[in-house]
């Protein structure tokens, strides 16, 4: 913008300006972000009232999940392939073992 050049007219009031333009224009991006960001949490909070869970689903194993885990334990089937029947990724199923396993224990 021709007003905010600087480089040409290095003179006092021509800087002035500039200076008070770019303080105008950033005291106006700051004012929107901070309503967008009101506007956001308002969605959010109204999302929540209304029952909407945020974030990926929770993907549970099998019925037979147990039994899965026993027959890996013992070496009879390997992880690819209890990955595969249980449709879980291997990150996935760690955390469903951990689990089983804590709630085996109670």
């Amino acid at each position: 913008m021709p007003l905010l050049d600087t480089r040409k007219g290095k003179d006092l009031l021509g800087t002035l300006i500039a200076d008070l333009v770019l303080a105008l224009f950033s005291y106006v991006s700051e004012n929107e972000r901070e309503t967008i960001r009101k506007r956001q949490a308002d969605g959010i909070k109204a999302a929540r009232a209304r029952g909407v869970k945020f974030g990926r689903p929770i993907k549970k194993p099998p019925k037979n999940f147990g039994d899965l885990v026993k027959r890996w334990e013992r070496g009879e089937i390997p992880l690819s392939d209890l990955l595969t029947q249980t449709d879980l990724a291997e990150a996935t199923f760690y955390r469903r073992l951990r689990e089983h396993r804590i709630s085996r224990k109670k």
